[in-house]
């Protein structure tokens, strides 16, 4: 019987691809940390992504609703408060630790501001830390890499910074979450801390002896950037041989946050965490590294490599095994929000998990959606998945907001969403009364950047226990039909917009 804990951790490894952890059957690289926390927790087989890419996930799991249906990539709305808001109310400590760029710049004001109190740790990705590389730079522990089709990225300036491991931003993050736990664990009768580790997410950069761990045999400059590209390979974007060099560089980072996450794992064994902590272990979303000649996360469907994430939860009381419930990740948040016994004052669209925790043979739900605004509309009901394509020109689409923030594009500056027009008028959220703007586009208007170029009725259904490699895409069977309606319901079930039901061909 599980003792409802009043501490939570949360960690959120992103990018982090669950057939590559040894506790969901992995063994191209290790992970001892991770599978040793999946030892002593409940195992979640069907987790699925909601929102994406990064911001919109973190949406789901800090605010509770999916936003994609409504607008791309952007901040916390007016209208909304994240799980760390009622936290402050009850006087409940909350700490953020995140080396996550996206958290701290456009698209991102807000997520961290209701924290009691953050740290950010310099250097990672796009992270406009320095202007100049280091004119000192001996060449280590940041080994030479290629800079690759980012160019002057800010993180290619940042690494040549790096003295010793510690000052990567990963290694960093976890170091210093392990830290203020073993200083404030018992300082405090409540609090929630949230690791939003930007590992194992490129740049793939590591020093030694991770750094060719996977990949001795490679003479030249580390490939730490993979391409965003389908085909990448067959359309001569990238050599096979050098896919392998850029998936092990993956694999060498995975590991080395792996081994700064058991850090953290040491310090909650140390101090007896356990019994009176519950800890969430989970991701945004995985990444494509050449499944199906995929690299990154270019605009494809989310086929299970990217959409069937990792979730271990281990909790006092709670025996460990395996859960084969379906879950997505605005249930993290509902479950949040129902061990600390608050209730959100907005339209969320989660379902606390914690009768799984008491139960793992349970059901919280009967589908799971997800998608990118703009882009394909998904369900699953756990063994069938179903991934519709807008029909048509692929509008009407419209943005609500009144925040009119999306993701930037370091490398284009000029590139930016433009601001609301004439064509803008008020219009309402589903559960709110706060007037929202509401942008209408059209063929031609420059779209969010994750809204570009939809693949025009490119449907996809896949039997996943007979396919898991979704390799035999099952439109027109009359499976079809099932999951259509299965799709309409979900849509209905969370309110979506008339116009998502006309885009997608469902009206």
């Amino acid at each position: 019987m599980m003792k409802k804990p009043s501490k939570v951790v949360v960690v959120l490894l992103d990018s982090l691809n669950r057939h590559m952890l040894g506790a969901y059957g992995g063994r191209e690289f290790e992970t001892p940390a991770l599978d040793r926390l999946a030892a002593r927790s409940l195992r979640f087989e069907k987790h699925y992504t909601g929102s994406l890419p990064c911001m919109p996930a973190r949406h789901d799991i800090l605010v509770g609703a999916m936003d994609f249906l409504w607008r791309p990539w952007g901040s916390i709305e007016l209208w909304e408060r994240p799980i760390t808001h009622y936290l402050r109310l009850e006087q409940i400590p909350t700490m953020l630790f995140s080396d996550h760029p996206h958290l701290f710049e456009t698209g991102g004001e807000n997520y961290h501001t209701d924290f009691m109190a953050w740290e950010y740790l310099r250097g990672h990705e796009g992270d406009p830390w320095k202007t100049r590389a280091d004119p000192s730079w001996t060449g280590t522990p940041a080994l030479p890499a290629a800079p690759g089709e980012r160019g002057e990225y800010p993180y290619n300036l940042s690494r040549t910074w790096f003295r010793e491991e510690l000052d990567f931003p990963g290694p960093r993050t976890l170091n210093s979450a392990a830290d203020w736990l073993s200083r404030h664990g018992d300082a405090h009768d409540s609090f929630l801390m949230f690791v939003d580790e930007f590992d194992p997410h490129e740049p793939f950069d590591t020093p030694r002896p991770w750094a060719g761990m996977y990949d001795p045999d490679w003479q030249e400059d580390l490939l730490i950037w993979p391409p965003y590209a389908v085909g990448a390979v067959g359309k001569g974007i990238i050599t096979e041989r050098e896919g392998r060099q850029i998936r092990a560089n993956y694999g060498a980072k995975l590991s080395m946050i792996d081994h700064w996450f058991g850090k953290l794992l040491d310090v909650m064994d140390r101090d007896n965490r356990w019994d009176d902590t519950l800890l969430v272990l989970c991701t945004d979303h995985g990444h494509y590294l050449g499944e199906k000649d995929i690299w990154g996360k270019p605009r494809v469907p989310q086929y299970e490599t990217l959409g069937h994430t990792p979730l271990m939860i281990a909790a006092p009381g709670v025996e460990p095994g395996v859960c084969s419930a379906l879950t997505t990740n605005v249930d993290i948040n509902a479950t949040l929000a129902d061990l600390f016994d608050v209730e959100v004052q907005y339209r969320s669209h989660g379902v606390s998990m914690l009768p799984l925790l008491e139960d793992p043979g349970a059901s919280i739900r009967e589908y799971a959606l997800g998608g990118i605004f703009g882009q394909w509309v998904q369900v699953t009901d756990g063994t069938t998945k179903y991934m519709r394509a807008p029909e048509g020109s692929g509008f009407p689409l419209s943005m609500w907001s009144n925040r009119w923030s999306t993701m930037p594009v370091h490398a284009m500056p000029r590139l930016r969403l433009p601001d609301p027009d004439s064509r803008a008028f008020l219009d309402n959220m589903p559960g709110t009364d706060i007037p929202v703007i509401r942008q209408p586009f059209q063929a031609g208007d420059l779209l969010p950047f994750w809204s570009v170029g939809p693949a025009i009725g490119d449907h996809q259904l896949y039997s996943l226990p007979e396919d898991p490699l979704e390799e035999v895409n099952r439109v027109g069977d009359p499976l079809e039909a099932q999951m259509k309606s299965l799709l309409r319901h979900a849509l209905a079930d969370v309110e979506a917009p008339e116009e998502q039901f006309q885009r997608l061909g469902l009206s």
